[in-house]
């Protein structure tokens, strides 16, 4: 019986440090380098036909090491990847608007313009092209409102002046610090016209650039680290703005963003092309924080993007890039089966 027991006990160990050595090796074989081709490819599969668009997050804030030359592995992953006539380095325009064009996707990124999103320099657009030894179509970078809301021209001309088409996210915040409600920006202040003043001349900087622009307010919206979230601002609750029928904090979000665009048009704005921006995940995961909620409408907005990030540290659950794309696909067919897509935003840590 005890010999019995004995060859039990063993048989159990062995199985149990076999599974660990199996979940060792299932684990090795998640690199940066993988994710990068695992999600390219996946991108180029022909099984979202309607994402024309894909930028790069080139940056290591909080030793994130989301650089595409965070390894020598990966920057040349990045570059054989990148390496395909699909990816295009120019935007289309019709009626100065972007349009996708068929069977391409354009290539482009944040590149590095510092922790304050705002730091855009040639040098960095041209770092960030040697890296990847591919140029972008736009150049991604933050608006950041802090004391006012000011029309970026200087960046704007920088950009221009390298060959790309200027992306500007409208950040509607005070300070950097996420996960908290804004100490000065509310969001019914934006629809009871608060800022009115400041929006109608950045709508008439905007026009007098002549340039074509694409831009966004509300930057991964679906997000409760920023504060534009609904969370912040009624969340669930429909009865104290609004329809009684809909939830207000998604409610006033999308108010917002259309009293915005509204005072563009007013001012003869027609030379922007509008992305609705939400994240792969919902924070929280509430009914009323899906991204259809908040948004504005199709005859506000021009194209749909996403934010779709792998692990941010090497101890975070990996998920597949497949699983990722899909479900952020379906996110945004609910939301809109008449715009073009684009993944605004991805990236992923050294794993």
């Amino acid at each position: 019986m005890r010999n019995s027991s004995y060859k039990i006990a063993l048989a159990i160990v062995l199985i149990y440090f076999s599974l660990v050595a199996c979940e060792k090796n299932n684990t090795s074989t998640h690199t940066k380098s993988q994710w990068i081709t695992d999600f390219i490819t996946e991108i180029k599969s022909g099984n979202y036909p309607k994402i024309y668009g894909i930028s790069w997050w080139h940056e290591n804030f909080d030793s994130t090491f989301f650089t595409i030359n965070s390894s020598v592995e990966s920057q040349n992953t990045y570059r054989k990847m990148v390496d395909d006539d699909i990816f295009i380095t120019s935007c289309s325009f019709e009626n100065k608007k972007l349009i996708p064009v068929q069977g391409k996707i354009y290539h482009s990124a944040f590149p590095f313009f510092g922790g304050t999103e705002d730091k855009v320099s040639s040098a960095k657009i041209n770092d960030f092209e040697y890296l990847a030894n591919k140029k972008i179509a736009w150049a991604y970078f933050s608006n950041n409102w802090l004391d006012s809301l000011v029309f970026p021209s200087n960046s704007i001309s920088i950009i221009t002046s390298n060959g790309k088409t200027p992306f500007l996210r409208m950040m509607y915040r005070s300070e950097f610090e996420e996960n908290h409600e804004d100490p000065k920006y509310k969001m019914i202040d934006i629809v009871n016209g608060k800022y009115d003043s400041w929006l109608k001349k950045w709508a008439k900087e905007a026009k007098n650039t002549n340039i074509n622009l694409l831009a966004e307010f509300g930057t991964e919206v679906n997000g409760k680290w920023f504060s534009w979230n609904g969370y912040y601002s009624g969340a669930g609750v429909k009865d104290k703005y609004g329809d009684k029928e809909y939830p207000d904090g998604p409610e006033i979000f999308r108010d917002a963003y259309r009293y915005i665009i509204d005072i563009c048009k007013q001012q003869g704005v027609d030379n922007i092309t509008w992305f609705f921006h939400l994240d792969v995940n919902d924070d929280p995961e509430q009914w009323w924080n899906s991204p259809e909620y908040y948004y504005p409408g199709d005859d506000y907005i021009d194209w749909i993007g996403v934010s779709i990030y792998g692990p941010y540290t090497p101890d975070e659950d990996y998920i597949e890039p497949k699983v990722l794309i899909s479900k952020a696909y379906k996110k945004m067919e609910t939301i809109s089966g008449n715009k073009p897509f684009a993944v605004l935003e991805f990236g992923v840590t050294e794993l």
